[in-house]
């Protein structure tokens, strides 16, 4: 996922391997089967096939759009030097994050691959590359399980990311994991939390508390296909590009329901989609990054939720093309489809203490609020934000990675000013009984781009209202509703003046 926009560099540390400890609760049950005298769980174990040709967790092609138009332009990555991977935007970074290519898991300290139910068992590992607790191909019920990934660093960081290597509880190879009552902890770096890799992979989890302290160490991962169905969690994570919700290449399908989630490391978003994810009655809180992000060909619906994030401006590597709060973008990096992201939410509130609310780049994307309270804590922060970037990750190539936005508003109370970038797109409609204060405005392309047609097409239906805060510059106006010129004016690409 470019690593909740930008991975931080992996410190891989050489540690002593540690003999993996498996401490059961003393509840007189017999412990998880299959493992021999001196056997490392996991050990040995055959990747599964796919078809010929396909790529792990991502061999699908980028459906057609109309008008042979391409999202982002459908510009391929640059090249880059030899080693470097799109999107790294760093240049020759230590911690091996070029992924081995094949499904690489790395071992584990406990292995349970026949179908059972487990209470009370304790699950740990220190060692490197090695999930504490690894579901192989079962239908396992686990309850009142405690998990802990104390030590132990990733060899290979996409291996981490994409696979579930090092991940304190990895579900994989079409199991089924049924989790009641945990706890997993993991303090290792790149240790996601509870991961589900793979199509047919299945992890419900609930009334469960997972946390991670180090970098690059999600609460809940999802990729590969695989789903997770989460409910009433507890998650906190504390490290760098450790998204609470979490999904990778491949991504899969994520339901949440209820529950806290909360990010306390720079780009670390409480949820970053790459996935079809969900999230209904939920606290989602990132207190040192953006929000929510959406990559590609994914979406992220939100139901009565209350998300805030603050983004900070001068650290985390992200804040240097822009600070913002909901970022929807494409990354060119192969982690996720090119196509058109989705982001809709329902009631709840949005809160941005620092930045854009909303920022669109290199993506085309549909945008559908629906009676949430924004709030906007930062004064010089725009409602959304549809620009071009620098290119200077890999995110297309500048001057033709603008944004492409359908923003629709219903019973929808808008604040704010808007701005589009002369190679972006914005269609923004007011319907049902929205309100919309603010302003809307074409703006050169930072890069010199060329422009394009329609850059800002807006259309006010009945029952809806736009009251001005200043002069605007748009491309076209359907107007059915109501607009309060209140002293300022609206110029269309044609040059009428409107006031």
């Amino acid at each position: 996922m470019r690593r909740e926009i930008i991975r931080f560099t992996a410190v891989v540390l050489a540690l002593t391997l540690m003999a993996p400890i498996c401490a059961y609760a003393e509840t007189g049950e017999t412990p998880p089967p299959g493992l021999s005298s001196g056997e490392q769980p996991g050990d040995g174990q055959t990747p599964p096939e796919l078809p010929d040709g396909e790529q792990p967790g991502n061999g699908q092609t980028p459906p057609e759009l109309p008008d042979g138009e391409q999202p982002g332009n459908g510009q391929t990555p640059p090249e880059l030097p030899d080693g470097e991977q799109p999107g790294d935007m760093g240049g020759g970074q230590p911690g091996n994050f070029g992924g081995s290519g094949e499904v690489t898991q790395g071992t584990a300290a406990n292995t349970i691959s026949v179908d059972e139910t487990y209470n009370g068992f304790e699950y740990t590992s220190s060692g490197d590359d090695e999930n504490a607790l690894r579901i192989d191909g079962a239908e396992v019920t686990l309850d009142g399980i405690k998990v802990e990934k104390s030590a132990g660093t990733s060899s290979n960081t996409e291996d981490g990311d994409f696979y579930g290597m090092n991940a304190a509880l990895l579900a994989t190879n079409g199991a089924t994991a049924t989790i009641k009552n945990a706890s997993v902890s993991s303090s290792a770096q790149n240790g996601n939390g509870v991961f589900s890799y793979g199509s047919g992979t299945t992890v419900n989890i609930s009334d469960s508390a997972i946390t991670t302290t180090a970098d690059n160490s999600g609460g809940i991962q999802t990729t590969g296909g695989g789903t997770t169905n989460a409910e009433n969690l507890t998650v906190e994570t504390s490290g760098n590009s450790s998204a609470a919700i979490r999904s990778d290449r491949g991504g899969g399908t994520v339901n949440v329901d209820g529950g806290s989630y909360t990010t306390n490391g720079y780009n670390s978003p409480a949820v970053y989609s790459t996935a079809v994810i969900t999230v209904k009655n939920a606290a989602l809180t990132a207190n040192n990054s953006e929000a929510l992000v959406i990559e590609g060909k994914n979406s992220i619906a939100l139901e009565n939720c209350d998300v805030s994030g603050n983004m900070s401006d001068t650290k985390g590597s992200s804040s240097d093309e822009n600070v913002h709060n909901v970022m929807i973008y494409q990354s060119m990096s192969g982690d996720a489809d090119v196509g058109t992201s989705e982001f809709t939410m329902n009631g709840g509130t949005l809160t941005s203490e620092n930045g854009d609310l909303f920022y669109v780049t290199n993506t085309r994307c549909a945008v559908n609020l629906c009676g949430v309270e924004l709030v906007n804590q930062d004064s010089d922060g725009y409602l959304l934000n549809v620009c071009g970037n620098s290119a200077s990750r890999g995110w297309g190539t500048a001057g033709t990675n603008g944004g492409q936005v359908e923003f629709t508003a219903t019973d929808q109370s808008l604040s704010g000013d808007i701005v589009v970038d002369s190679i972006s797109k914005l269609n923004l409609t007011l319907d049902g009984n929205s309100d919309f204060t603010g302003t809307v405005n074409i703006v050169d392309n930072a890069q010199g781009g060329a422009a394009v047609e329609d850059n800002a097409v807006v259309t006010v239906e009945s029952g809806s209202v736009w009251t001005l805060t200043g002069d605007c510059s748009i491309t076209s106006l359907d107007n059915h509703g109501t607009i309060d010129f209140n002293g300022y004016t609206i110029t269309l690409a044609d040059g009428t003046v409107l006031n």
